[in-house]
């Protein structure tokens, strides 16, 4: 029966939906190899079926060829083993901000293969565009990856991200930001599919796949900025458009939301330079404390923390300060979400258990339900990790079935 016609259509998509779910099987796997009788296994389908699907997929580019383990060898068996072929569609995340701009790639099995940081004083609009072609340029020269490879690219910016448009709105930190179309500078040096998300949003993605299981998470961005990301049972919570916003929590009865401003209420209150500065306030109100040996002028907020690890009680009272702060603000976010965790990411997380702990003692004053409160292990590489995981998504989804479910019948 000829191409075209009921029977050769319907045997065309079968064998799809074969290689379909050998290819989701190997993906589940990665980057580990697997032998054809595990896939069998996990796939349910005959052998021969399997043994098709795997030769078609190896033809197409996306599984590479391993020889047999040492236990294949012992039993007499030459098994041949697959995997993905990871640089078949390298994907790149990108996480930018008023001072930084990050960029990592990685390859289909998720394996990063390159991630770079510039910093710098504050850049206008234009400047970074700029930033963002040189550290993307760079990345993907460390990671030896062609720019028509990129498969997909995701940007994470602060800001409301508006769904329709794509572009950032209320970004005060980079005058100029909302006016720039970020999605299509990246796709004049990429050439693929390029996606814009909030940054905390893509972090609470990355913390959420890290910790794995269902409930409601609440993933907090703690750094310069302050934002948060809430994931319920695996699913991004957007709202409207604006959901997890804390760092426009009011934290005075006169507080109100002025989009002129560079930070929000609570941003100003707890975000990492007003916990610098309450750090160099503290020096010059106590010159004997363990802050003041490490200089006024210089104190940043690894200081503090630092130092109120080493049990000072100047530093610890800091802490103190900032984690009833933050706690009173995020207390009703709390109540109202119940949720199983909160996971602090950020610059912030690396204060570690003394401003954890801060925090804890306070919330358990203001909440009903106590939830596990953790310090994300990916720190400041939430954002950027989170950007390319959701790329790999996005791969999945439309760029690796292409080639390899259109094979000829």
């Amino acid at each position: 029966m000829g191409k075209g016609t009921v029977g050769g259509g319907g045997t065309t998509m079968l064998r799809r939906i074969n290689v379909a779910a050998v290819l989701d099987a190997v993906r589940r796997s990665a980057p580990a190899p697997l032998r054809v009788a595990e896939l069998v296994e996990r796939t349910g389908l005959a052998r021969p079926t399997v043994a098709q699907a795997v030769d078609e997929l190896l033809d197409a580019g996306w599984l590479q060829q391993h020889g047999p383990d040492s236990a294949d060898r012992s039993l007499g068996r030459p098994a041949i083993r697959v995997s993905l072929r990871g640089r078949a569609a390298p994907v790149l995340g990108l996480d930018v901000g008023p001072h930084r701009v990050t960029v990592g790639v990685s390859d289909l099995a998720g394996r990063k293969l390159s991630l770079v940081r510039r910093s710098g004083p504050g850049w206008s609009a234009q400047e970074l565009l700029g930033v963002i072609s040189e550290v993307i340029t760079e990345a993907l020269a460390e990671a030896e990856v062609p720019a028509e490879d990129v498969a997909a690219a995701v940007a994470a910016s602060p800001g409301i991200v508006d769904e329709h448009t794509g572009r950032v709105q209320l970004v005060p930190s980079v005058p100029g930001w909302s006016s720039i179309d970020l999605v299509k500078h990246v796709r004049s040096l990429l050439d693929c599919p390029v996606m814009l998300d909030n940054d905390a949003n893509l972090a609470a993605l990355a913390i959420a796949a890290a910790r794995g299981g269902t409930g409601t998470l609440l993933a907090v961005q703690w750094g310069e900025r302050l934002g948060a990301g809430i994931v319920i049972d695996g699913r991004l919570h957007r709202g409207t458009g604006a959901a997890g916003e804390i760092g426009f929590i009011a934290t005075a009865p006169d507080d109100v939301i002025n989009p002129e401003d560079s930070r929000g209420p609570l941003e100003r209150a707890v975000g990492s330079e007003a916990i610098a500065a309450l750090g160099r306030q503290a020096v010059i109100d106590h010159p004997d404390s363990r802050l003041a040996e490490l200089g006024r002028d210089q104190l940043d907020t690894a200081d503090v923390f630092a130092a109120a690890a080493e049990r000072d009680p100047v530093a610890q009272a800091v802490v103190q300060q900032v984690a009833a702060a933050f706690a009173r603000a995020l207390a009703p976010a709390v109540l109202v979400l119940d949720p199983t965790a909160v996971v602090i990411g950020g610059g912030v997380a690396r204060a570690g258990a003394v401003l954890l702990d801060a925090i804890s003692d306070q919330l358990r004053l203001l909440t009903l339900n106590h939830p596990k409160l953790e310090l994300s292990a990916l720190a400041e590489d939430a954002v950027v990790t989170g950007a390319m995981r959701m790329a790999l998504d996005e791969v999945w989804q439309r760029k690796l079935p292409t080639p390899a479910l259109t094979t000829s019948a």
